[in-house]
């Protein structure tokens, strides 16, 4: 899957996959567990248009992690299904994603910061009890120093996460999409500085990204 991890943010076109009667009935209810999925109330989440080359159905979408009017990480999620099934999958389903969010760049300059990102992904799927086989991924720190009329400027540091994951199905042949949301907005929260939903104090976050964009 990673092709489409890189292929994630191309901007392909396409519809959600779920009109009409086409679509299988485990990709719908899969589709509708999403929909239906209660969240963060730091979430704002929409769907967005699916690319289309994928797989034979694909469903998107899309997340800002917003506190105090202020955008502290996006990402986007998307469903495919295959009911054919996929080898590199192993099963009828995956998911993948792109997250990313500013950093100090202090904290990305400490070796160990991809090991805890790509962790978070991990742990907040084994907290949702979202079962999942064949994760894979890349963890990047991309840093930005400005000049000229953007001197005043502090230098950034973009954390991106960009995964793809096999969700497991229950015994009626669909996966919980919606403990994989939760998991998913979950790291979303913890990549721009927010703690986990019930999570002890020692629990690791990066904080707060310098200067987070007014909405």
């Amino acid at each position: 899957m990673a092709g489409a991890q890189e292929r994630l943010s191309d901007g392909a076109a396409g519809s959600d996959g779920t009109e009409g009667s086409s679509a299988p009935l485990p990709f719908r209810q899969a589709v509708e567990a999403l929909r239906s999925a209660r969240l963060r109330p730091e979430m704002e989440i929409e769907p967005a248009r699916a690319p289309q080359r994928l797989a034979p159905f694909a469903y998107a979408l899309e997340a800002v992690v917003v506190q105090e009017e202020q955008d502290l990480a996006d990402g986007r999620l998307v469903l495919l299904h295959d009911p054919a099934g996929h080898d590199a999958w192993k099963g009828t389903f995956r998911l993948v994603t792109l997250v990313r969010a500013e950093t100090e760049p202090e904290m990305a300059a400490d070796p160990l910061l991809p090991e805890v990102c790509w962790s978070w992904l991990i742990g907040a799927l084994e907290a949702r009890g979202a079962a999942y086989r064949e994760p894979s991924g890349t963890v990047t720190l991309a840093g930005s120093h400005y000049f000229g009329s953007l001197a005043n400027r502090a230098p950034a540091t973009q954390n991106e996460i960009r995964a793809s994951w096999t969700p497991l199905p229950g015994p009626d042949g669909v996966p919980d999409t919606a403990a994989h949301l939760a998991a998913w907005c979950e790291l979303l929260c913890q990549i721009g500085g927010l703690p986990p939903v019930g999570s002890d104090p020692a629990v690791f976050s990066l904080p707060r990204r310098r200067g987070p964009r007014p909405r």
